[in-house]
């Protein structure tokens, strides 16, 4: 296997690329949790006003995408030219 091929012996928070986007995922996550959360309870934003239950399902939806794409981000992203 070659060097350009090979998968690293990196953890999942040994760079710091992975650790923020890591971060970036938790964070995703729980504000998506959040707008599921309030939208399910009646809740209400400074911004958006009045949540419904389908503005909080879309919320719920859109923060839980981000924190995927940004896990997957996290452990299958290599390092960059530097390293």
């Amino acid at each position: 296997m070659t060097n350009s091929t090979a998968t690293g012996d990196r953890g999942l928070l040994e760079t710091r690329f992975s650790m923020g986007a890591t971060a970036v995922a938790a964070i995703a996550a729980l504000v998506g949790l959040a707008f599921g959360w309030m939208g399910y309870n009646d809740g209400m934003l400074p911004v958006v006003g009045e949540l419904g239950i389908l503005t909080g399902v879309i919320g719920l939806l859109f923060g839980l995408g981000i924190a995927v794409v940004a896990f997957v981000a996290a452990v299958y992203m290599e390092p960059g030219f530097g390293e």
